[in-house]
């Protein structure tokens, strides 16, 4: 008999509104989450302590562990006391660095997690994927999604506006992550899951004209919840082809060459619009001529990086990115890889990114 359907990972739940916490004890009181109650919390710095503190009255029994940093060994760390406290089930509050230090906790300890996430700087908040630092540098690893998670949008107002607005550059990191994945097939003969494919496409998509930013409800609900699918789209296509493509492998050289140069999401944006530039430039492609100026318009809508000067590189150190970027991720076949320019060629580019989009 042929296979009519398929089993997608999903989380039980998603609640994005004003006041969500407030459902956090009757969320984690599901059977199917905890069938004790027996629950730890991760809380990382900002307001990780001050949601643990709200929420605590409504949990029967539940011990608080602050984590440190999103480093390996911090979760590492946080992964050794929940087997040590035989928890059912760890909630990881804060954000993105606490939440995938808490994610691959989880993981190593066998037991679900609940996602609330206090800020919507970058997909990690709902995806199966892991960022962390080790001693090598940063790398990204393969965790369980997040059982259920929680959006309140009154603790995600009270967070930096830098960190909110950088969700719209990691979600906007979907198209070209997208037509990677089908470059890869068309030359390579990888397999593409279509649906993963639609998923992470409409959520970038649905916030590509959005006319509202991070002042409104309307548009942080529609953030938190293309955020989500873009999560859930790696989980459908079971590693995180359809939200990572050369835009990545960018933002992951210049965290590598220079740290701290930007946050996830605003190097995400940054690498996404100059991958539709070389797309427009080197492949004739109309179409990405047209997205790019649509990505270039929405990142200044929302007060985003647009060019390598808007994170304090030049020209010669985002070119310098760029060619260190298909090291991140070898065996991932991307624009890049493609065109596969040579030292002067990609100096070029830049210089020509820069002169055309940096009126």
């Amino acid at each position: 008999m042929p296979l009519l359907t398929r089993m997608l990972n999903a989380p039980l739940s998603i609640d994005v509104r004003r006041g969500a916490i407030a459902a956090l004890g009757d969320l984690l009181a599901d059977r199917r989450i905890a069938t004790e109650g027996r629950v730890a919390i991760a809380v990382g710095p900002g307001q990780g302590d001050q949601i643990a503190d709200h929420v605590r009255p409504s949990l029967a029994a539940c011990d608080v562990y602050r984590v440190a940093g999103g480093t390996v060994d911090a979760a590492v760390e946080l992964a050794g006391k929940l087997r040590a406290g035989s928890y059912e089930a760890v909630v990881g509050i804060g954000g993105g660095r606490t939440i995938d230090a808490t994610k691959y906790a989880a993981t190593l300890s066998g037991i679900p997690m609940v996602s609330v996430a206090t800020n919507l700087s970058h997909d990690g908040i709902c995806s199966p994927v892991a960022s962390l630092t080790h001693d090598n540098g940063k790398g990204s690893f393969g965790v369980v999604m997040p059982l259920a998670m929680i959006v309140d949008l009154d603790y995600v107002r009270a967070a930096p506006e830098r960190l909110v607005r950088a969700g719209v550059g990691d979600v906007l990191s979907n198209f070209s992550a997208v037509e990677d994945w089908l470059l890869a097939a068309e030359q390579c003969g990888e397999r593409v899951d279509r649906m993963a494919l639609t998923v992470a496409r409409t959520a970038a998509e649905a916030l590509l004209h959005q006319p509202q930013s991070i002042e409104s409800d309307r548009f942080l609900t529609v953030l938190a919840e293309s955020l989500v699918l873009s999560g859930m789209s790696m989980a459908f296509a079971g590693d995180s082809r359809p939200a990572s493509g050369g835009d990545h492998e960018i933002l992951h050289a210049i965290d590598h060459l220079y740290p701290d140069t930007a946050n996830h999401g605003e190097l995400a944006g940054l690498g996404t619009a100059f991958c539709y530039h070389l797309r427009a430039t080197h492949l004739g492609d109309g179409d990405g001529a047209e997205r790019l100026a649509e990505i270039l318009t929405c990142l200044g809508r929302h007060s985003l990086p647009r060019l390598p000067g808007d994170v304090g590189l030049s020209v010669e150190q985002f070119a310098e990115a760029v060619l260190y970027a298909p090291r991140t991720r070898p065996g991932r076949y991307t624009i890049l890889e493609y065109l596969d320019l040579d030292k002067d060629e990609t100096l070029k580019a830049v210089e020509q990114y820069v002169q055309a989009h940096g009126g």
